[in-house]
This record gives structure tokens, sequence and C-alpha cells, in this order.
């Protein structure tokens, strides 16, 4: 197999649950139940690094929550 077939183009958007996870959805697909569009797209490594950059604590937000 070639580079450019192994090569993923498609385009992504960063969505985030009610618990505050963060997670990429192909952006032609319909979102899942519970999941919101961050309103960041782009390519996979883009969305990864973006959700690294705003996802600091990775303990979900009810745990967050009963632990403050």
């Amino acid at each position: 197999m070639q580079q450019e077939e192994r090569e993923d183009n498609s385009i992504y958007k960063v969505v985030v649950n009610q618990e505050e996870q963060y997670s990429i959805w192909p952006s032609e697909r319909p979102l899942p139940l519970g999941w919101n569009d961050t309103g960041m797209a782009g390519l996979k490594q883009e969305c990864l690094v973006y959700i690294e950059d705003v996802w600091k604590d990775m303990r979900p937000l009810s745990l967050r929550r009963q632990m403050a």
C-alpha cells in the first residue's frame, strides 16, 4: 500500500460530552447522542493537538465536582 493511500485526509470535528470529555468525530457524520460540536474542525492531527491544549483535566466533570 502506498503512503498516499494510508494518509488520512478526512476532516474531523472536535466534540465534547456533558462530562467535558473530548473526542474527534468524522465531520460528515451526524453527532452521536450526548455529544456537542466545539466548533473546531480539521485534519485528525490538528484536532488532537486542539484537544491536548484544552483538555487539561481528564477526570469526568461529575468526579471533579464531587472532589471539590
